[in-house]
């Protein structure tokens, strides 16, 4: 497997997200499906540096984070510790996520599934995150709705300057799409103005479709698919929303 696009810029992603920001925006969403499902343990899939992983475990639940990338997990032990209720494991999309029925919840999110190497390969990962679940148990996946972007121009979402003294990193990210394939664009250049880029990136990812994630999660076992285009509760406009967010709930044992 190719080496994991963040794994050796592990402060760059977390600098490009405002995580106070973003998990106060995400919080309520998850915390009345949680609630709802009456789930005590998640797996948070492609957890990154384990800050919604943290959020759970915040809430009093047994959550277990996995990630392919190596610097990721050991970033997330290092800021968040280790324990009974927090564990964090390497481990690609390839290998099912957990003993089957042992989760309560399984979330993939931050356009991790969209990143898979193929369709075929996401689709194996919403089978195994069905295949973890018990009965009721829920299936959260959340990517970039690829279908609003226009054919063509990057579209530049973040330009971050943390300090505006020689030397530390500028950081330009951006999306664009080409037909049914997504593309993330990162720059890192010195703050030096005569400076060459650092890094310069373009890494492909899926154009997933809410009816092709439906139907995979049905065949897996779910009896009830939501869609939602943001975490606060919005329908789901393939033209208009800037997310695709699936809940997917897993039905119960035939007799």
């Amino acid at each position: 497997m190719s080496k994991p696009f963040f794994d050796d810029l592990t402060d760059v992603y977390e600098a490009m997200i405002d995580w106070p920001k973003r998990l106060a925006n995400e919080a309520p969403f998850f915390r009345r499906l949680f609630e709802q499902s009456n789930v005590r343990r998640v797996a948070d899939v492609a957890c990154g540096t384990g800050r919604h992983a943290d959020m759970f475990r915040s809430w009093g639940l047994e959550v277990h984070g996995l990630d392919i990338s190596p610097n990721m997990i050991q970033r997330a032990k290092e800021t968040f510790g280790e324990s009974e209720r927090l564990r964090w494991k390497v481990q690609d999309f390839e290998h099912p996520i957990g003993p089957p029925g042992f989760f309560d919840a399984v979330v993939c999110v931050g356009n991790s599934l969209a990143l898979a190497a193929d369709a075929t390969a996401a689709a194996q990962v919403l089978r195994h995150m069905l295949a973890a679940l018990r009965p009721g148990g829920l299936a959260i996946v959340q990517v970039l709705n690829l279908w609003k972007l226009p054919q063509g121009p990057c579209i530049w979402q973040k330009i971050i300057n943390k300090s505006p003294s020689p030397g530390k990193p500028l950081i330009l990210k951006g999306v664009h799409r080409c037909a049914d394939r997504g593309y993330v664009d990162l720059v890192v250049i010195d703050n030096a103005l005569d400076s060459a880029p650092i890094l310069s990136r373009s890494v492909p990812f899926l154009g997933l479709k809410s009816q092709d994630l439906e139907a995979i999660a049905r065949e897996s076992g779910a009896a009830d698919v939501t869609f939602f285009g943001s975490h606060q509760d919005q329908p789901y406009d393939p033209l208009d929303s800037s997310d695709l967010i699936m809940v997917a709930k897993k039905g119960k044992m035939e007799s």
